[in-house]
């Protein structure tokens, strides 16, 4: 490594479309690995880092790979990051190991099958903590995930990371682990809406620490904001920009759009229910079932799809259902400000797969519908860097 040995390194699985990387990166991460298995996830991945500025390190060194978790063999696969470590990813190497695991298991959404169900990867996950041995570890779920009835099942992962008694999943065998060397700082629920995100969005949290690492510090959990982001705030610039050029067209057209957008803004002074992103079996694009679709009608916004883009608009003539009927339809960028995305950031679509194509809109808001709120993961991860910060030689001797 060279001048750059103060970066605080990541290797994130279940990346989807970036939300926790983009937090982390914000939090002052660098990462050297994202895991995506979703194809178009991964190429919404690759469009953005190729793309934007503050990027630099994630384009030089880190690998976007598409594929199983399961087959990610990160101390003999990687590629890029071998110019930055200057060899092979060793243990204890790597300052964080990121992951928001699939939901379904846990979701009341699901059956919450928890261990039963195949896209339980918490134990793949735990294998990489054994492989690689990162300073600090963070666990993203969702809020089912701390039911009472997977109390067992939380027991083994902490068991399996700090030590202590637990029943084995697999063989319902209780024992005692001896853990893997990490003090769990706790598993918390953190709601997004509380740290700028104008949805809930509640996300089960953990973060675990190498107790060498920790030594006498403590982990601070992120404190909420005091003041909540409103769905109005958040979208007021793009959706006046949807509604202006018809407004600019004057006369009746002109008065019935600003009426629209007026209406809208009256309605839209709340945050809105949970986004999901749709399963990959059934339907399109929509905002979700019955209870989140009369939410988001309460906020003036109409859930039964998703709108095309503004340049899209005149071409397809869907102005009408995108932006008049019962409210307007979020577009995908809209549906991502909501999630806690910046603007700027592309989802891809429409890739071609085995000679079949997904419509590019449904592909990308799914990205969007099942992601982590970047400042959600900004946050938390803000305060595990401020521990490995802590820990390093040159804090210490700054505090002697």
């Amino acid at each position: 490594m060279d001048a750059r040995d103060d970066a605080l390194t990541s290797i994130e699985i279940c990346a989807g479309a970036g939300g926790q990387a983009i937090g982390l990166h914000q939090a002052g991460f660098k990462h050297l690995a994202l895991v995506e298995i979703d194809q178009y996830a991964a190429a919404t991945l690759r469009r953005n880092i190729d793309r934007r500025d503050g990027w630099e390190f994630e384009r030089e060194f880190c690998d976007i790979i598409n594929g199983d978790v399961n087959d990610f063999k990160p101390r003999v696969e990687l590629e890029k990051p071998l110019r930055y470590l200057g060899g092979p990813l060793k243990q204890r190497q790597l300052d964080l190991l990121a992951g928001g695991v699939p939901c379904p298991p846990f979701s009341h959404a699901g059956k919450q099958l928890g261990k039963d169900d195949e896209r339980d990867l918490f134990p793949r996950m735990l294998d990489l903590v054994d492989d690689l041995l990162p300073k600090a570890v963070m666990i993203e779920n969702v809020r089912g995930i701390k039911d009472d009835k997977f109390a067992e099942y939380r027991e083994w992962v902490v068991a399996r990371l700090q030590g202590g008694m637990a029943t084995d999943p697999v063989t319902g065998i209780r024992q005692e682990y001896k853990g893997a060397g990490y003090r769990v700082c706790g598993w918390e629920v953190l709601e997004a809406s509380d740290f700028g995100v104008p949805q809930l969005r509640p996300r089960a949290i953990l973060v675990a620490i190498r107790t060498e690492i920790l030594g006498g510090q403590e982990f601070q959990w992120p404190k909420p904001d005091k003041k909540i982001k409103t769905v109005s705030e958040a979208l007021e610039e793009t959706m006046a920009e949807r509604y202006q050029p018809f407004i600019d067209k004057g006369g009746p057209e002109g008065r019935r759009a600003e009426k629209a957008l007026q209406d809208w803004r009256d309605q839209a002074t709340g945050i809105a229910p949970t986004l999901v992103g749709g399963s990959k079996k059934h339907g399109g694009a929509d905002l979700g079932p019955s209870r989140a679709k009369a939410a988001w009608a309460k906020l003036g916004v109409n859930a039964l799809g998703v709108a095309n883009s503004p340049k899209d608009v005149d071409r397809k003539d869907s102005s009408e259902r995108d932006l008049f009927r019962d409210g307007p339809m979020l577009t995908v960028t809209q549906a991502a400000i909501i999630q806690g995305f910046p603007r700027e950031w592309d989802f891809e679509g429409d890739v071609a797969s085995e000679g079949k194509r997904l419509p590019g809109k449904t592909a990308q808001y799914r990205q969007v519908g099942n992601a982590f709120p970047p400042p959600v993961a900004h946050v938390v991860g803000e305060a595990i860097a401020q521990v490995l910060r802590g820990a390093r030689p040159e804090a210490a001797q700054a505090q002697d």
